[in-house]
């Protein structure tokens, strides 16, 4: 349908080694012109819309690893951790079960790998033109939020954007030096006072509405950074600071769309598939409640189809 509104719901980002989530350089940028090298540990993610309902996919690619060179050591432990992170969440997720279970689980799967999920990272319910819902689930909260955070219910038919990060680190990281390129609105009102900062507000309004976007969309770069110092610090738009880790850590990244269904959750988005014979970890699950978790079914049961009604007799 031409008239249903389309486009960008999450601009590419390409994330290398200790550098964990939001980079998604300009061709101004220094280290845009980055040549990826074997034994990269690489995270990409995107997501794109139709009408507001949003797809957003996200991965971890080793380069260059294959059956025959596979990923080892803390590396093919964050990703082993993810995976299986990931693979609980989407049969946690049910309707009746709660936001603070998916938490607690994801954190002993991190663990089981000598693993953390990164501090106060969240999925998001969706709405449509909405990435960022009312409900939310906090995979590894830092001790002064765990008591506050609020706790939800699943429903059916909600929407989720499952964001797991995984590290073989403390599960802390820091804002990285690297410029920040993604931004998007945040809802909030404000009278802005410069004229750049409104020209380039009314611009990010037209061309990516309530969505994330980054500069090198932009017509005119440097005059959207202008108007973004305003914006910002006004709280009228949201700048997705870069996150880095230690460059001795390795981080895995998993994220997906998932539909809550009455009968099951469906995964909309998948990112990169996990292969056991690439990703060698020595290490294993050994909690049994967990394991049996991850063995059950994820196929959504369908219901049988109507039986048609007896014909009338004459």
């Amino acid at each position: 349908d031409k008239s249903l509104s389309k486009g960008i719901a999450y601009p590419t980002s390409v994330s290398v080694n200790n550098i964990v989530c939001h980079y998604a350089p300009s061709e101004n940028d220094a280290t845009s012109q980055q040549t990826l090298k074997n034994g990269d540990v690489v995270r990409v993610q995107l997501g794109a819309h139709i009408d507001g309902y949003a797809a957003v996919a996200g991965g971890t690619i080793v380069i260059g690893s294959s059956a025959e060179s596979p990923v080892t050591g803390k590396t093919a432990d964050a990703i082993a951790a993810a995976h299986y992170a990931a693979e609980a969440i989407q049969r946690l997720i049910k309707p009746g079960n709660k936001n603070m279970a998916v938490t607690d689980k994801v954190q002993k799967i991190a663990s089981a790998f000598g693993c953390k999920p990164i501090e106060n990272m969240l999925c998001h319910e969706q709405k449509q033109n909405d990435l960022d819902g009312e409900k939310q689930i906090i995979l590894n909260p830092a001790p002064e939020n765990r008591s506050t955070f609020a706790t939800c219910e699943f429903a059916p038919y909600e929407v989720y954007l499952i964001d797991v990060f995984i590290t073989s680190g403390e599960g802390r990281t820091k804002k990285s030096e690297l410029r920040t390129n993604i931004y998007k609105k945040t809802g909030t009102s404000y009278q802005l006072k410069m004229k750049s900062a409104r020209a380039t507000f009314s611009d990010i309004s037209k061309s990516y509405g309530t969505f994330p976007f980054t500069i090198r969309s932009c017509e005119d770069e440097r005059q959207t950074r202008m108007g973004l110092i305003e914006c910002t610090k006004m709280g009228v738009v949201q700048a997705f600071d870069i996150q880095e880790e230690k460059p001795s850590e390795s981080v895995a990244q998993v994220t997906f769309t998932a539909l809550v269904t009455p009968n099951g959750v469906e995964r909309i988005t998948q990112g990169v598939a996990f292969d056991s014979k690439v990703i060698k970890t020595e290490k294993k699950i050994e909690d049994a409640e967990i394991r049996q978790l991850l063995e059950t079914s994820t196929k959504i049961k369908k219901k049988p189809a109507a039986k048609p009604a007896a014909a009338a007799t004459a």
